[in-house]
């Protein structure tokens, strides 16, 4: 077993870890730290296959700004969690149901997987061989190219994501005065000032 060998299963072992904390975490910050720990992680398993590109992108991408963004989304919620925890109780049954249905079917998908014969020259037929072109030209001309419609798609779901993260942390509280343009605009001089006749040794 080479040196390579033994880094992709260290990294493997680090990402599901990582990955198992992230949905047993009772602390939802603990969780998103965890997060970014298997991101790292699989940046790593990127660079061991090649993708030098796709593997700064992970990093940049998601650990500079998905993660950031949900770990500040974590922080300025200040949702109560025990009482969450208590209304999550009720709908165990029904989830243990559904956990188990997929179960099943995951193991009913894996008892009868087969391979294709031809499914290994139809992965290699996606991307021009690596000889000819470098991966980063390849990834581009499949991302803006080859597969342009469902990337616009994904790039909508995730500014749909973040406007819901904007409206959740949006707090609009009564006791700050704030600033109306249009009625400092449109306010009159006649009843905005008023004068005083202040007789002198009287003070206001």
């Amino acid at each position: 077993m080479s040196a390579a060998d033994i880094t992709f299963y260290c990294f493997a072992v680090v990402v599901v870890t990582a990955g198992l904390f992230v949905v047993v975490s009772r602390n939802p910050v603990h969780s998103v730290l965890w997060l970014i720990l298997a991101f790292f992680t699989s940046a790593g398993m990127f660079v061991l296959l090649g993708a030098e590109f796709v593997a700064m992108l992970l990093v940049i991408v998601y650990v500079g700004a998905v993660a950031v963004l949900f770990l500040f989304v974590v922080m300025m919620l200040d949702v109560d969690f025990a009482e969450l925890k208590a209304e999550m109780a009720q709908y165990v049954p029904v989830a243990s149901v559904i956990g188990l249905v997929l179960l099943m079917q995951l193991g009913m998908v894996f008892g009868t997987w087969t391979f294709a014969d031809d499914a290994m020259a139809m992965r290699g037929a996606v991307a021009p061989p690596p000889g000819e072109v470098h991966n980063t030209a390849a990834l581009g001309l499949l991302v803006y190219d080859k597969y342009f419609p469902l990337f616009q798609i994904a790039g909508l779901i995730l500014l749909v994501a973040m406007v819901g993260a904007i409206v959740l942390t949006l707090r609009h509280r009564t006791d700050i005065k704030r600033q109306d343009i249009l009625a400092q605009i449109y306010r009159d001089p006649a009843k905005a000032m008023e004068l005083k006749d202040v007789k002198p040794g009287q003070g206001l």
